[in-house]
């Protein structure tokens, strides 16, 4: 069966915002070509993992990165490019930089779309105990408490070396202690799903808006054994949702978390956690303030190129 590969030339903090509305109009993956995952393949000592790669053999972006979207013979790519190219365009206005914004199509054969974007992904070792791994790589852990994450990055966006994501695995580690109630809204590929539960954590709950989003999370989810009790369903952020959690974890745009910030309040306990990421430094001042209004405390800021990350708690009457 033929594809239709639509590529989007953006910059690195636009990648995972492109990645959501490419599988939102169809998608059956994402390929993500970024410069920031060939400097970290560059930093990597492949000779002491015993492996030998040359990165610079490896065809990639020199600047900025290419998100690639795979669309059936089903879908009729000319009359949904329109619609592509104007909501690349609003983009613009959640204060992310995504020149060029170049939107292109290309024909792809089957076989060459299952096996093309593997060549960009390889083992990325997020903090010094979380490592997300693809899935057809054949990884050992490099000490008894390194946890892995396996993903398929072809299913979606966030795959763990975008600063966004990253900034929610670390904070996540900061926060879980065992067994606690964990909501995830904007669950995407279901990586801090994965996350929580390798680091210790109880009942999860995830959530997305996109039943694409959904279908990947839970083929990702199948990957881990650790992760198979996490529960997955379609949901509009916290509406509708009951039963508390002691830690309520959102990676997605400011202009999202905004209304997120009273549902979360009703659903943490006394000194439960609100961790948020996906914030650029514009809008971190606006959130931060957002928060407190609503009367949380703000317990660490972690910041990673343009991108900042948030832990905050619910007070007792004693603070």
């Amino acid at each position: 069966m033929d594809w239709t590969a639509v590529t989007v030339t953006t910059t690195n903090e636009a990648v995972e915002a492109v990645s959501n509305l490419l599988m939102e109009q169809g998608a059956s993956g994402v390929q993500i070509d970024d410069e920031k995952d060939y400097e970290q393949l560059e930093k990597t000592d492949w000779a002491q993992k015993g492996e030998i790669l040359n990165v610079d053999e490896i065809p990639h972006v020199q600047s900025g990165a290419q998100v690639t979207a795979y669309f059936p013979a089903t879908i009729y790519v000319p009359e949904i490019v329109p619609e592509i190219k104007r909501r690349v365009d609003e983009i613009k206005t959640f204060g992310l930089a995504i020149a060029p914004a170049k939107v292109t199509t290309d024909k792809v054969d089957e076989s060459n779309w299952a096996t093309e974007w593997q060549k960009y992904y390889h083992p990325v070792q997020v903090t010094r105990f979380l490592t997300v791994v693809p899935s057809w790589e054949d990884y050992q852990p490099q000490n008894q408490d390194e946890r892995i994450i396996k993903l398929d990055p072809g299913m979606a966006f966030g795959t763990g070396t975008h600063p966004t994501t990253k900034l929610s695995m670390q904070a996540l580690e900061m926060v879980i202690h065992g067994g606690e109630r964990l909501i995830d809204v904007g669950t995407g590929s279901g990586v801090l799903s994965i996350t929580a539960k390798q680091l210790g954590a109880g009942e999860i709950r995830a959530y997305d808006l996109d039943e694409v989003a959904v279908d990947s999370a839970k083929k990702n989810l199948a990957l881990n054994p650790v992760a198979a009790d996490v529960s997955v369903a379609a949901n509009n952020l916290l509406q509708g949702v009951t039963g508390e959690a002691d830690i309520i974890v959102a990676n997605i745009l400011a202009e999202v978390i905004i209304p997120l910030i009273p549902q979360a309040w009703q659903l943490l306990p006394v000194h439960g956690y609100f961790v948020t990421s996906g914030i650029i430094s514009e809008k971190v001042d606006q959130i931060l303030d957002a928060q407190r209004k609503q009367g949380f405390k703000i317990r660490q800021t972690l910041k990673m190129g343009d991108w900042y990350g948030v832990i905050a708690q619910k007070p007792g009457d004693d603070e």
